[in-house]
């Protein structure tokens, strides 16, 4: 049962359309993640789901009483109002305090914010986890939501997939956070040229087949490629022929020629060489650092001795409010120790990407803004201008004489990672790179980053990403100590989960405006129980099963991609083509039943 449904819907701001005569429904119970790029219309694709948005043309359908929630990325909520009143309404406190769904939220978003705190007086990021708490609370149909990982730490968001993979309500949410979108997705919209392609399955089920359109496509577009060359020929060929050509077939050729298509717009990042790094780094020897300053904040390293070394890529885990972003401002000689010293290497060429984009003169133009980096960069045998490479990633024309202060965040954050790497740096200092960043600029950066030689510390709490570009993991645990993690994050969240780990944020043991203590024990994820009772002989039993079976589906995948080349060369016989696809047909059902005997068998190795 569809419990929205868009019939024909366009909709356009200015000269662009977002969406253009788009039919689609959301069905109860499904949970969608809507990826695409920037400015591409995913968050005009929510408001006019939500009904907050009114289309130019078609018609959007609701079910009668059918309950909405949508948090948008506009704040909305009344600064005069406390958390408390906006989150609890009129609830009377034993009604809440007895009801462990309500604690729960409460606990994991905003556990570390008191109840009575008006809204004005909150950060936008407390704001954000309020207005998110509140929706969670009340009881919806439909749950519609735009970024709701911004502000948000990697245990937070964790709790947040299991949450809404937990509920029955119907999900549709817009984010870049990959890994999210995998916990949470049954099926994926991709927004891109006011359509909507539609995919089954979260993130990595989306990437794959996207994929396999974009082959198929490929060898339609050869085949069409030929095609157009060959009527090209016949058109070009002498005066007198041309005369006699039958007109419908010189306007089939023209039409076919009139259908070539334009040129991808591809957001790319240039890979820079890095300059050689000596021995040393950073080595921290018995270095203090408080949050605030000196003896004020939250005690972020006590007494702490450590050494980064060239190449380490490491990525630097803990809870907002922990100290991480205090951690780079040390390295970056930007905050001083409290005690101890900083021993930085003489070879170190620094680049810190902070948060707040406070190198960036809001008063000047994206062209002057990299030309006062370097005007000029020897990339290979190839020497390019910065004009060249702003185009390269993505903007074009005009665009590089916009000012600065208009710009988005995601154009902001793209021109300070080019000036940065601009300079040729051997380390970098990364503070959440990812923000308003759409996915196919993570893709380049991730492609950037995985080849680049330097010294790399990261703090994401986009887990995709921090996993795919570092080598490993510290925690900030809130006891002084940068905590190793074999693990990852999954060693981080399971640590966080039993309580074996202190923290700096106030939540864990705090106490209410209203008195009621908020249980602050974390319910992330704590790994799958170990599967006890199987003796050495079965287990090997079963890892041979698991080798068998994993050998089987490899064999029908070459089947698969034997017949899909089949398929191709074969587009012009309609009998073979039926024959190859029930083939395919036949072979995906097999492959079916085959994983379904792998899951069952790395269920019982507790794999």
């Amino acid at each position: 049962m569809n419990l929205v449904n868009l019939e024909s819907v366009s909709h356009a701001y200015g000269p662009k359309p977002l969406l253009s005569d788009l039919s689609l429904g959301v069905e109860a119970g499904e949970r969608i993640g809507v990826v695409g790029r920037n400015g591409g219309g995913k968050t005009t694709l929510l408001s006019v789901l939500a009904g907050t948005v009114r289309p130019d043309s078609g018609r959007v359908t609701h079910n009668r009483g059918l309950r909405v929630g949508f948090l948008s990325q506009q704040d909305t909520l009344d600064p005069a109002a406390t958390v408390r009143e906006i989150v609890l309404g009129g609830l009377a406190e034993h009604e809440w305090a007895g009801d462990q769904r309500v604690r729960e939220i409460l606990t994991n978003l905003i556990g570390d914010l008191d109840l009575g705190s008006r809204s004005a007086d909150l950060s936008g990021g407390e704001r954000r986890r309020t207005g998110l708490a509140k929706l969670l609370i009340d009881d919806h149909d439909l749950i519609m939501l735009d970024e709701p990982t911004n502000h948000l730490d990697i245990e937070a968001i964790a709790w947040l997939a299991g949450h809404l993979s937990a509920q029955k309500s119907a999900l549709v949410v817009v984010t870049h956070d990959r890994w999210f979108l995998d916990a949470v997705s049954t099926r994926t919209w991709e927004v891109v040229d006011g359509r909507v392609e539609r995919y089954e399955g979260g993130y990595a089920a989306y990437v794959l087949a996207k994929a396999e359109r974009a082959r198929i496509a490929q060898a339609a577009e050869e085949r069409r490629q030929n095609l157009m060359r060959k009527e090209i020929a016949w058109l070009r060929r002498g005066p007198p022929a041309r005369t006699s050509k039958p007109k419908f077939r010189v306007e089939a050729a023209q039409a076919l020629i009139a259908n070539e298509p334009p040129a991808r717009e591809s957001v790319e990042l240039m890979r820079f060489a890095a300059a050689r790094l000596g021995k040393t780094v950073y080595d921290l020897e018995n270095v203090t650092l408080h949050a605030g300053g000196p003896g004020t904040g939250p005690l972020v390293l006590d007494h702490l001795t450590w050494q980064f070394g060239p190449g380490d890529r490491i990525g630097l885990i803990g809870v907002n409010g922990s100290g991480k972003s205090s951690v780079l401002r040390l390295l970056a000689d930007t905050v001083k120790p409290d005690a101890g010293r900083v021993v930085r290497g003489k070879t170190v060429r620094l680049a810190h990407l902070s948060q707040e984009l406070a190198e960036l003169d809001p008063s000047r133009r994206v062209l002057e803004t990299v030309e006062e980096v370097r005007k000029y960069l020897q990339v290979g045998k190839r020497e390019w201008t910065a004009s060249q490479l702003l185009e390269r990633l993505g903007f074009k024309g005009e665009a590089q004489w916009k000012v600065v202060g208009d710009l988005s965040g995601g154009e902001r954050r793209r021109l300070q990672l080019l000036r940065l790497l601009m300079d040729d740096p051997n380390v970098l200092l990364l503070d959440e790179p990812t923000n308003d960043l759409d996915i196919e600029t993570l893709n380049e950066l991730e492609d950037l980053l995985d080849a680049w030689p330097g010294t790399l510390v990261l703090v994401s709490h986009d887990r995709y990403f921090l996993e795919r570009v570092t080598d490993r993991c510290v925690a900030l645990l809130g006891d002084g100590k940068l905590s190793m993690l074999p693990g990852g994050v999954d060693e981080y969240l399971e640590r966080r989960a039993a309580g074996t780990a202190v923290t700096a944020r106030l939540g864990d043991t705090a106490t209410t405006s209203g008195g009621a203590d908020v249980d602050a024990a974390v319910s992330g994820p704590t790994g799958a129980p170990t599967q006890g009772g199987l003796s050495a002989k079965e287990e090997r039993e079963l890892r041979k099963e698991l080798n068998r079976l994993e050998r089987q589906l490899d064999k029908l995948s070459d089947q698969e991609t034997r017949l899909h080349a089949a398929m191709a060369e074969a587009a012009s016989d309609y009998a073979r083509l039926g024959s190859l696809d029930a083939e395919l047909r036949e072979i995906a059902s097999q492959k079916d039943t085959i994983e379904a005997e792998w899951l069952e068998t790395a269920d019982r190795l507790g794999e």
